[in-house]
């Protein structure tokens, strides 16, 4: 079973990271140029639905630099994007503000395993055994 990723309703002062190390990361950066050390949370910007440059951010994050921290979603997100999300790596994502947490939620208990390896579980499901 997949690590659901943490829904966060959007809010007009969004949520505070008081005592946090986090950075907040626009998408054209590249994560192989960051310091990881120390940082608790790592905010993945999506300007708008059609730019997924922070899924490509996210992977690298935990795949090649190892980053095990929080990865938040944060800008135009919506309940289409969160499996995808969830599979590249994100951990929490705050939703668009017309966005709904039932619906969210629902989105992602609508699979509870996925046949291709990912960036939660490298290894494919029919490699694991489980697929029999």
């Amino acid at each position: 079973m997949n690590k659901t990723i943490e829904l966060i309703a959007a809010s007009p002062e969004g949520e505070r990271a008081t005592g946090l190390n986090v950075l907040q990361l626009s998408n054209n950066h590249d994560p192989a140029t960051l310091v990881l050390a120390g940082v608790q949370r790592i905010e993945l910007a999506f300007p708008k639905f059609t730019d997924g440059r922070a899924y490509s951010q996210a992977f690298l994050l935990r795949r090649r630099l190892g980053f095990t921290g929080d990865l938040r979603a944060t800008g135009d997100v919506l309940v289409d994007q969160l499996q995808q999300m969830q599979r590249s790596g994100f951990s929490s994502a705050v939703l668009r503000a017309d966005q709904d947490l039932a619906t969210a939620q629902r989105q992602l208990d609508r699979f509870e395993a996925f046949y291709q390896g990912d960036a939660q579980h490298l290894q494919p499901l029919f490699a694991t055994g489980a697929a029999t």
